[in-house]
């Protein structure tokens, strides 16, 4: 791994160099990836010199420990031992950080909800859910931007889309695609009966506006009046805004804003998410096994995680995580169940990357 170490090291060196060079600082393009590429390198490189460096540490403290004796000896096996253990974990830190790059990983996301089986109660859920999002956010110090939200009757929301910025969004948030299943006695329900509902969430990498070409003659685009829940009127100007993509039958409607024309620029962010979606499913569907979509049917057997209230209970049925603390969950506090979902999925990189 420490020859692999050098070759970056050149690497990281070379672009460095040209991140100087004022014709490439002139071509805004062309500095961005190689901006990108230095903060990629300089993690990578600066774990594996710490690496290199403990490993020549350790070397030195054996050489020394064969050449000594009495309390020198003893001293030098407890530093061997500490340094063993250091060369260990930076080993692992430096594989994991040689594993080839999510195309995603610096994409921000939108953040699609909709209550789907179970009435009413899978709308509250899917409010539920819309709650523990945005108190995640701001615990971990990301950008949260309400985009669009239809209420239901009794304060749900059948539907509700927001974007979230900051680092690592992606690699975070990738794993909350799915159907999403809740346990409890609804406030619908008079006999005190527990009742099970779902709600689908879907994670789109959100696209940059040069990555998917749009053509304007693609679209259908219709403008009505805003309504709210029950489908009274709430606007008495046409501001909402659905948008066609003709060529993939993919439909985006946003009503959240007064202005047609912030709307309009909304539902396009979210269709050319969707379309950039699109076509990664389709590239890795064309070299592996064509996986299902994040969401399924939303039916209830679909389920990546439950969220039990009598037993104040999440579970996780990818990696058969339980915790009981689902107030805590429920409030934003989602990081240990993140923290176990990031690294299951590292421990599955690197065993494909052995194997």
């Amino acid at each position: 791994m420490l020859s692999r170490l050098e070759a970056l090291e050149r690497e990281f060196a070379d672009v460095e160099a040209r991140l100087g060079d004022p014709e490439l600082i002139a071509d805004q393009t062309r500095f961005q990836v190689e901006a990108r590429r230095h903060k990629e390198l300089d993690g990578v490189v600066g774990v594996g010199r710490s690496l290199r460096s403990a490993t020549e540490d350790l070397e030195a403290a054996r050489e020394m420990f064969g050449e000594s004796d009495g309390d020198d000896r003893e001293m030098l096996r407890e530093e061997i031992a500490s340094l063993e253990e250091q060369v260990e974990e930076l080993t692992a830190a430096f594989r994991l950080a040689l594993l080839p790059k999510d195309p995603n990983d610096d994409r921000n996301v939108i953040v699609e909800i909709r209550g789907a089986e179970g009435g009413e109660e899978a709308n509250l859920f899917a409010r539920d859910l819309f709650e523990m999002y945005r108190g995640y956010s701001s615990r971990i110090g990301w950008k949260f931007e309400l985009m669009d939200g239809t209420e239901s009757d009794m304060g749900g929301y059948s539907l509700v889309t927001f974007s979230l910025s900051g680092d690592g969004v992606w690699s975070r948030m990738q794993f909350e695609g799915g159907v999403h299943r809740v346990q409890r006695v609804p406030v619908t329900e008079s006999q005190g009966r527990v009742h099970t509902s779902s709600a689908t969430v879907a994670i789109l990498p959100e696209a940059e506006e040069v990555e998917v070409d749009i053509d304007e003659n693609d679209l259908q685009i219709d403008v009505y009046r805003a309504s709210g829940p029950g489908g009274q009127s709430v606007n008495t100007t046409d501001s909402a805004v659905r948008i066609t993509h003709k060529p993939t039958g993919v439909v985006v409607a946003m009503q959240d804003e007064k202005s047609q024309l912030q709307n309009k620029a909304k539902a396009l962010r979210v269709l050319r998410s969707r379309l950039l979606q699109a076509e990664q499913d389709r590239q890795r569907a064309e070299a592996s096994e064509a996986r299902k979509s994040q969401t399924g049917g939303g039916g209830r057997s679909e389920k990546i995680r439950t969220y039990n209230f009598k037993e104040n209970r999440v579970s996780d049925h990818r990696i058969n995580l339980t915790i009981h603390k689902l107030d805590k969950v429920l409030a934003g506090d989602l990081g240990d169940v993140s923290d176990a979902l990031l690294h299951d999925d590292q421990q599955k990189r690197l065993s494909g990357a052995e194997d």
